[in-house]
């Protein structure tokens, strides 16, 4: 079994997701010791925006490759103003390509990599929820199934900590992730 593990959060030590998504991959390879882990921090070493230079770049294949090698994936990111980060977009940007992760056909486009297994870890700052009032504003969530449904991927999996801008609310938020993703992973 492969694993890849990606992080996002520009907070590094201090990010939640960085540590529901570390807690999803201990308990993915508590049942699978021998499986290897590939592991990118696209804050660390982000790739480029997309450019039509850059896509065929070494970077963005090593990207692709590394995600249709993957059994599993696992994604810390943060809600940042709503939607995902810029630097996970530029990593979707590489492995959403016609041909490889999915094809267009006549009755409309058809994903390619399907059999895989996501696992998300998404932190958000407030209460981005289903019936919280903010929760027309949430656009990472919706917009992670959508790509991934996109390329076939039907088994995505969540793990959110909300509410961990709010000092009172934050460890326990992140906790209650860790744990829920420990649970999922098992």
């Amino acid at each position: 079994m492969k694993i890849l593990h990606i992080d996002t959060s520009i907070q590094g030590e201090g990010s939640a997701s960085r540590r529901i998504s570390a807690e999803a991959v201990r308990r993915v390879l508590a049942g699978n010791p021998q499986a290897e882990v590939a592991y990118r921090d696209l804050a660390a070493e982000p790739l480029a925006h997309l450019t039509l230079g850059a896509f065929a770049s070494a970077d963005s294949q090593a990207a692709l490759a590394e995600f249709q090698a993957a059994d599993v994936v696992v994604i810390g990111t943060g809600m940042y103003n709503f939607s995902v980060p810029s630097q996970l977009k530029a990593w979707i940007d590489r492995v959403l390509v016609a041909g490889q992760t999915f094809r267009y056909t006549e009755t409309g486009p058809e994903g390619l990599a399907g059999g895989k297994r996501v696992i998300i870890a998404l932190a958000r700052g407030g209460f981005y929820g289903d019936g919280s009032p903010a929760a027309f504003l949430e656009h990472a969530e919706t917009y992670l199934r959508g790509v991934f449904a996109f390329i076939g991927v039907r088994d995505v999996e969540f793990v959110t900590a909300d509410g961990t801008a709010i000092p009172d609310a934050r460890e326990a938020a992140i906790e209650a992730a860790q744990q829920r993703a420990a649970a999922l992973a098992a």
